[in-house]
């Protein structure tokens, strides 16, 4: 069975996370894919905190557990103006286009002959130990679990949704069956490699300004979506089709 088990890349991008390494290293410590099978790729920009430098000191216990480790140091000269939230509307274009090209320069210096992309975001702060083999046991292309605080609690990830943002994975509980998304969230996001070799990429730009499954009218500015909801609505452009997964919860930090 080992040796059916395809090899997975698991992709976090970090800013000002050092606090969240100890346990992110610990989760990617407890999965059940073996060393042989997995590979992982951080990178860090624009931190204060001492965040890259932490990653190099992680660099031995990651090479012993992983087959290949990338550690990619990458500015964009961004930050955040103090004692404002990251969600602020008035940020959240620039921010999230940064976040966007941190995403496909992670991707892109990291991704060799994987067959499946697991994105991690470092906040996370629980989910199962075969999360992997889970997933994989889907046969779905794009697969997004449902991202909370507390078990049994109201969405977090609130970039995944449906019906022109109508509906997110609250929303869509009860079925025990993977729901069809026009956006997902990037907290845990499962994507078979070769649509990120076809071009499938997080748009850092507003993208899908004229799509008819992008949010009528959009809340934070004039049309589009971007980041990882513009990677839902290009999907869909590429003909591929989006899934979450209600019922299966993942944790993330509390705010």
């Amino acid at each position: 069975m080992t040796d059916a088990l395809p090899t997975i890349l698991i992709l976090t991008p970090v800013k000002n996370a050092a606090k969240h390494l100890p346990r992110h290293r610990e989760l990617v410590e407890r999965l059940t894919v073996p060393r042989e099978r997995l590979s992982i790729g951080l990178l860090e920009s624009d931190s204060s905190d001492g965040t890259f430098e932490a990653l190099e000191a992680s660099r031995p216990a990651l090479e012993a557990r992983c087959r290949s480790v990338t550690l990619v140091k990458r500015d964009y000269g961004f930050r955040m103006p103090p004692d404002v939230p990251r969600w602020a509307p008035a940020y959240q274009l620039l921010r999230r286009a940064n976040l966007a090209r941190a995403r496909n320069q992670l991707l892109f210096r990291a991704l060799r002959d994987e067959h499946w992309v697991l994105w991690i975001d470092v906040d996370v702060v629980d989910y199962p130990a075969d999360l992997v083999e889970r997933l994989l046991a889907l046969r779905l292309d794009i697969v997004h679990p449902h991202c909370v605080i507390e078990p049994g609690g109201r969405t977090f990830d609130l970039n995944a949704w449906t019906d022109n943002g109508q509906k997110t994975m609250h929303d869509l509980r009860g079925t025990g069956a993977p729901v069809r998304l026009d956006a997902v969230g990037g907290t845990v996001l499962f994507v078979r490699a070769d649509l990120h070799r076809d071009g499938l990429i997080f748009p850092p730009y507003r993208y899908g300004l004229a799509s008819p499954a992008a949010r009528q009218p959009h809340p934070l500015w004039d049309g589009g979506e971007i980041e990882t909801e513009g990677f839902g609505l290009m999907a869909r452009d590429m003909g591929l089709q989006c899934w979450g997964l209600p019922d299966f919860e993942v944790r993330h930090a509390p705010e």
